[in-house]
């Protein structure tokens, strides 16, 4: 039995929010399982070591990792690629993760968090790529351990990342990052993606005007597709944004030893932002549902004009159908019939009352 297509289509989009598990059930809680997609990219190893004085920068091998961590700088190991499962599970034990933080490491539909374990903390969240046409937004899942001395970020590789700057920023060395602890170049990261999500939206909000425009000038069928992809997408970054701002308020809390207290205002700031990104995506899917109400309206009003107009034909012309219908039963009783000017006053008749109607329906401005 083939399902029709308009049964397959929503449920192929719910997918992307409600993706079915892709681990196996009953296995033990701990066990390393990649649930992306899989794709040809090898893990590579970056390795940039830092202080105020010097900067070095090379990539590495996961048995390597073990070692990269020197005393009087700061080491950010990020790992890009998490196909190869047996590499991530060597470079987990080198610095000593926790089997299930592995496990959330490599199941890459986790929600946005943190957890705090001895001697380190784990950050789980989202960044986004926005596909070629523009509507679809591409997840990519970062999970970001931070310790005394180090930083470690696990990325998929899927479309790159938002670090180029920080990185120049560390590479000649720029700012304050290369002077300040580990956590201050977590909050670098982290405000990095989140500042990415503004440029995300910024495209999102020119669709959205020239949606606008389009509506009010000429909607057609392929306006409301349109409407509704964005508002899937819109629907997809609040349930990916919405748990960050939890994340960051437990870190801008001082809950953990890890974060000093002058990152916390620094921490602040990007939970302000993350409150700023939380209120445009609500602010659009306000905008996007009232342009699905006026798309229907203005089809419905449409549909009323069209109406209108055949009602106002049919009544001009229903009289002169009668008058039609009645000369043209041909009785012989009929004294018209035998009437040497009946045809012509039968014409001028019905040309009378449609110029009549005519007239009427114009001073009334309903045509």
């Amino acid at each position: 039995m083939n399902t029709p297509k308009s049964v397959i289509k929503p449920y192929v989009k719910l997918r992307r929010l409600f993706r079915p598990k892709k681990k196996q059930a009953g296995l033990p809680p701990g066990t390393p399982v990649y649930t992306g997609e899989h794709h040809e990219k090898k893990v590579i190893i970056s390795l940039i070591e830092y202080n105020h004085d010097s900067v070095n920068e090379r990539v590495i091998t996961p048995e390597e990792t073990s070692t990269c961590v020197k005393p009087g700088s700061i080491s950010w190991v990020d790992v890009e690629g998490l196909r190869d499962v047996s590499a991530i599970q060597k470079i987990s034990d080198n610095i000593g993760l926790h089997p299930l933080v592995l496990e959330d490491i490599l199941n890459v539909e986790q929600r946005p968090k943190m957890d705090e374990f001895e001697g380190y903390i784990y950050i789980v969240l989202k960044m986004f790529h926005t596909a070629k046409d523009g509507y679809e937004i591409i997840p990519e899942q970062v999970s970001i351990i931070l310790s005394k001395n180090y930083v470690v970020t696990f990325q998929e590789g899927i479309e790159g990342d938002t670090f180029h700057e920080l990185r120049e920023r560390i590479r000649h060395n720029k700012g304050v990052v290369n002077k300040m602890s580990s956590d201050y170049l977590v909050y670098s990261i982290i405000d990095s993606i989140i500042d990415s999500y503004f440029t995300i939206l910024e495209t999102f909000g020119d669709r959205i005007e020239k949606l606008e425009e389009e509506l009010v000038n000429n909607p057609q069928k392929r306006t409301l597709t349109e409407i509704y992809k964005i508002k899937r997408e819109m629907l997809y970054l609040r349930k990916s944004v919405w748990p960050l701002r939890e994340a960051i308020s437990r870190m801008e809390r001082g809950e953990s030893d890890m974060i000093t207290r002058s990152t916390h205002l620094y921490l602040r700031d990007v939970y302000d932002h993350t409150i700023n990104v939380l209120d445009t995506i609500e602010t659009y899917r306000d905008m996007l549902s009232g342009m699905i109400d006026i798309y229907l309206s203005s089809i419905s009003n449409r549909l009323n004009e069209t109406m209108k107009y055949l009602a106002l034909i049919s009544t001009i012309f229903i009289p002169m159908t009668f008058i039609a219908s009645i000369y043209g039963m041909n009785f012989e009783s009929m004294p018209e019939i035998k009437w040497m000017h009946g045809y012509k006053f039968a014409l001028g008749l019905m040309f009378s009352i449609g110029l009549g109607f005519f007239i009427y329906f114009k001073r009334r401005k309903w045509i």
